[in-house]
């Protein structure tokens, strides 16, 4: 796996040198545009607006446009230039509990790996912070610009998250209005959430869509007519709720029912012993 990032955390004096590897991946489904009719991949090119001539990435440079069709060339090198030693490592500014942070603010997450000689260091803020319960709030400049890091303690080792800034996270579009809660109803929704409550086992979810996705490829592919899928549960659901504390009840009867039915299913049958005949009789 390619390394994203290459720097080091600092915290006071010390100095922990880390490499930065993506922690997710996109696995959904990737299609191509064709021709309607010819079925051709269509193409783009970059092309350039003053000769009309087709320019590969080594012909592009960045600019910044100062005035109407001006522009500052600024090359790899001046970015560099500009760069601080503080710039390159990531430098913690603070520590924070994890539930003082809105999930807004996420935006990417890394698995930081110390480098060779960086371990001690790196062991120790890890287990620090798993101790004490908090996390570090960070900044560094990745690529070309300054970013805001969450520095996250797991047992299995550190997760860097990526974070926007306040200025990047918008407000909401419009207010709602806050109605008055029936109390009966409360307390009817938080014994639902209850009769819910399970721990997270990631494994247990799947991408049902891109599943489905992959059988319609595949069928499409064989020549197979393809079925409407159909959800019975949202098929029987009703559009408008009526009723909600009806809503409510039904709801957790039908919790019940399934985790009945899942309960029945890993239950193992106990097996009867076969009567037989003794010996000498």
């Amino acid at each position: 796996m390619a390394v994203s990032h290459k720097g080091a955390i600092s915290f006071g004096l010390v100095h922990i040198p880390v490499s930065l590897y993506t922690a997710t991946q996109d696995s959904d489904i990737r299609f191509n545009q064709l021709h309607k009719d010819h079925h051709s991949r269509i193409r783009y090119k970059k092309v350039c607006g003053h000769c009309g001539e087709e320019v590969t990435s080594k012909d592009i440079v960045k600019g910044f446009e100062y005035d109407k069709d001006k522009y500052v060339i600024i090359t790899e090198e001046d970015f560099e230039k500009i760069k601080t030693e503080k710039d390159r490592t990531i430098q913690i500014l603070h520590f924070v509990s994890l539930d003082e942070i809105s999930p807004i603010y996420f935006d990417k997450t890394y698995h930081a790996i110390p480098n060779p000689g960086g371990e001690r260091a790196f062991e120790l803020l890890r287990k620090a912070m798993m101790e004490e319960g908090k996390i570090a709030i960070g900044k560094t400049v990745m690529g070309n610009s300054e970013t805001l890091l969450a520095i996250i303690p797991r047992e299995e080792g550190i997760l860097i998250e990526k974070m926007f800034f306040q200025e990047d996270i918008k407000e909401i579009p419009k207010d709602y209005p806050k109605v008055e809660v029936d109390e009966k109803e409360l307390e009817m929704a938080k014994v639902l959430i209850n009769s819910m409550d399970k721990p997270f086992k990631p494994e247990e979810y799947k991408d049902e869509y891109q599943m489905r996705l992959k059988e319609l490829i595949e069928k499409k592919i064989a020549g197979k007519e393809i079925v409407t899928a159909v959800d019975q549960e949202e098929a029987d659901t009703p559009d408008n709720v009526i009723d909600l504390m009806e809503a409510l009840k039904k709801s957790i009867e039908q919790n019940k029912d399934k985790e009945e039915v899942k309960a029945r299913a890993t239950t193992k049958p106990k097996v009867k012993k076969a009567k037989g005949r003794t010996r000498g009789a």
